[in-house]
């Protein structure tokens, strides 16, 4: 026994066979569908010597026919390494030579269309095996693994992704994104359906609403934004009851607009990473009460601020929250005189086991048992955080490295700027842009030539801003009055108002 992922099909199937366990578009698997699909898949693998601790990676569009494959490498405790569709065959050869599959899957219908087969139970297979292998790219844009064991990746689905009632849950995440298997097991532990969409755009995602008369749907930022500018009145959204969201940080203009848009519901901000799991959690009764926050840590987790906040002041060594149950409660305080700020270090259950063959990497992640996020927080004097930026805040541009302080010190001196902050974002030729938002002083005016111009001669051409954004203030957090750079991003990212 422990916690395997293997049973949480079985059970599902022995409890309520004829449940939908997950849609997409007209296509529908019971739970008991699945569970056999998984098993006759899991037959046909073993026929071709996959067996416990091998990896198999799978390289294909979202189908549906990837969740009794899911299923089938945990019951065999097999490693499953999905992979983007989107990657280049050069970055897909890069991701390939690192993992070193037994297997490389590009269609898994062939599998499923074999002769039934009896359920697969691996003896050896434990709760800390590893499951499941994420491969993202880091800062150096090298693909690095992230290992989830059976126990982590079960553990994943209670905190903020299990159901609170009936209903399905719409996921907006490709199949190769590690928040659709930890949404998807948190409705397959309540015995409700995940109902996926080929592509996350306004009118499959309504759609889907609509069809599966869905009560939850979790969408970061940018994709909310896309919903909600479009036109949703043909489509019936009254099953809705949960609304949620979450990046590193969440634009409050953005929360009112989907709570004005679907009055009656809840929505809840959610913080994390692949290899972190689920962090904190922005409760709908905090969002007014704590604009630009993230929450607090979620059950099991312990968080603490470290001593490496980059630019940031940092809080003293040791300083900790932990919550102990539902609605958290912070444990600790600050020390005397402690600015409550600095790197989010994260310890819980549901941390990865590590970067796949890579001690480096891990060792640097991974100390003393605390994963260190690089993202640099803040906490308020009710211990709830807000995400500023990240440890090494720096702007990739072109191949060049671009400091945003450099250049905000530079803005600063124009006369017409009362207040700067610099962040990069993302663009497809450049990677980032420099990207300047200004206040500007009372009565003054400014435009992105005019800022360029004064550049020259303080700065290389190449940390210019190519980007300007007029804002009547920056967001700062309550705690120490810094600029939340991450919120700034996904502000103009989600194309949200200043």
């Amino acid at each position: 026994m422990g916690l395997l992922i293997g049973d949480v099909f079985r059970r599902a199937a022995a409890a309520t066979p004829a449940r939908a366990a997950a849609s997409l578009g007209d296509d529908l698997l019971t739970f008991a569908e699945l569970d056999a699909q998984a098993n006759t898949i899991a037959g046909a693998l073993r026929g071709q010597g996959i067996e416990h601790g091998r990896r198999v990676a799978w390289w294909g569009e979202t189908t549906l026919a990837a969740v009794p494959l899911f299923a089938a490498l945990a019951k065999l405790g097999a490693v499953f390494v999905p992979l983007n569709p989107r990657l280049t065959e050069e970055e897909r050869a890069a991701v390939l030579a690192k993992a070193r599959p037994q297997l490389v899957l590009t269609s898994i219908e062939a599998l499923i269309e074999g002769d039934a087969a009896a359920d697969v139970v691996e003896p050896a297979l434990g709760e800390d095996d590893p499951h499941v292998i994420f491969f993202t790219s880091g800062s150096t844009g090298a693909p690095k693994g992230v290992v989830l064991s059976h126990r982590a990746t079960f553990l994943r689905s209670f905190p903020g992704y299990l159901p609170g009632g009936r209903g399905a849950t719409v996921c907006m995440f490709p199949l190769f994104h590690m928040a659709s298997w930890s949404i998807g097991l948190g409705c397959w532990q309540a015995r409700e359906e995940l109902a996926l969409v080929h592509t996350p755009d306004a009118e499959s995602l309504l759609a889907a609403v609509a069809n599966r008369r869905a009560r939850r749907i979790y969408l970061i930022p940018a994709v909310w934004h896309r919903v909600l500018s479009s036109d949703r009145n043909a489509y019936d959204l009254s099953s809705l009851e949960e609304c949620d969201t979450g990046t590193s940080a969440t634009p409050p203009e953005l929360v009112e607009w989907i709570r004005h848009a679907h009055p009656g519901t809840v929505t809840r901000i959610m913080y994390g990473s692949t290899e972190a799991g689920p962090v904190s959690t922005l409760a709908d009764h905090d969002l007014q009460r704590k604009p630009g926050a993230v929450g607090l840590p979620g059950a099991g987790v312990d968080l603490r601020l470290g001593d490496d906040g980059g630019d940031a002041d940092t809080t003293p060594a040791g300083e900790s929250i932990r919550d102990a149950g539902p609605g958290g409660r912070r444990m600790g305080d600050a020390g005397p005189g402690g600015r409550r700020t600095g790197e989010v270090c994260v310890r819980s259950d549901f941390l990865m086991s590590g970067y796949f063959d890579d001690e480096a990497s891990t060792a640097a992640a991974l100390v003393d048992g605390w994963y260190h996020t690089g993202d640099v927080g803040s906490l308020d004097d009710e211990g709830y955080l807000s995400i500023i930026g990240r440890v090494r805040d720096v702007i990739r541009s072109g191949g060049e490295t671009v400091a945003p302080v450099e250049v905000e010190a530079a803005i600063a001196l124009h006369p017409a700027v009362a207040e700067v902050a610099v962040v990069g974002i993302p663009d497809p030729e450049w990677g980032e842009v420099v990207c300047a938002v200004v206040v500007t002083a009372p009565e003054a005016t400014v435009d992105l030539a005019e800022v360029r111009a004064h550049c020259e001669g303080r700065l290389a051409r190449h940390k210019h801003p190519r980007r300007l954004q007029l804002a009547a203030s920056l967001p700062r957090t309550p705690a120490t009055g810094q600029v939340q750079r991450a919120l700034l991003v996904e502000r103009i990212r989600s194309g949200i108002p200043f």
